[in-house]
């Protein structure tokens, strides 16, 4: 009998260590970027696994944080982090209204939009428009590319019980992509 406790006492705890997460078809999709009129906009898409929605049609709520992120390439040294913005769309469901919303918070911006059908809440959130990320006069010249970083944050534990459960993860999925490199070239930088 002590084996048999020992052995679910030890499958228990490996299963809190190796909680599953939500990686495997998560992506984000290619990233472009266009300049126009020296303003740099960036679109993209994060393409998420079908779970998601069926988790939100289920009544959890998700949280999708968007790092939008300008770098400047260097030869020896790393790359130069220039500018940033950050995006948060949180997507809840009242399953007995059947009503779906989402909540979009870019800055001190925050909106809120309602949904009849989960699938059509997951698609725009997980679509980013063309974002103004900067503008090419305020740049150095050199060559520039942007990285597009989407993750997904489980539910915030009480901060006891985050510190006694400190190996269970934070985060569903954290998944990122580059952009194709890009010119800025700055005549009137003088260089």
């Amino acid at each position: 009998m002590k084996e048999n406790s020992t052995f679910i006492l030890i499958l228990l705890i490996s299963a809190l260590f190796f909680i599953p997460a939500v990686t495997g078809a998560t992506e984000v999709g290619s990233v472009h970027v266009r300049i126009n009129n020296n303003e740099i906009y960036v679109a993209a898409s994060l393409k998420p696994d079908p779970k998601v929605t069926e988790d939100i049609t289920a009544g959890l709520s998700k949280e999708f944080a968007f790092y939008i992120d300008l770098f400047r390439v260097w030869n020896i040294w790393p790359d130069e982090f220039v500018t940033g913005k950050k995006i948060v769309k949180v997507l809840s469901c009242d399953p007995i209204k059947r009503e779906y919303t989402a909540e979009n918070i870019e800055g001190n911006i925050h909106t809120v939009k309602r949904f009849r059908d989960a699938d059509a809440m997951v698609s725009w959130a997980t679509n980013l428009p063309e974002i103004r990320l900067a503008g090419t006069k305020e740049l150095e010249p050199g060559t520039y590319f942007v990285k597009v970083t989407a993750e997904s944050l489980l539910k915030k534990l009480p901060p006891v019980i985050g510190y006694l459960l400190f190996f269970v993860p934070e985060k569903e999925f954290t998944v990122s992509r580059d952009s194709s490199r890009f010119p800025v070239n700055n005549s009137q930088n003088g260089r």
